[in-house]
């Protein structure tokens, strides 16, 4: 797994502070037999406006 940069943990503490959702950390995606590692898995709800 590779190794988190100096900013990581900065940018994972804005997102968290503008209402995203950190669902993974990291994230690991496998395909067929190769593994590959982004730095998070993150989401934001929208919600409608009346």
């Amino acid at each position: 797994m590779p190794a988190k940069d100096i900013y990581h943990d900065a940018v994972k503490n804005a997102l968290i502070k503008d209402g995203w959702a950190i669902l993974a950390d990291p994230y690991i995606i496998e395909y067929e037999d190769d593994n590959f590692f982004a730095d998070l898995l993150a989401e934001k709800t929208l919600l409608a406006e009346q």
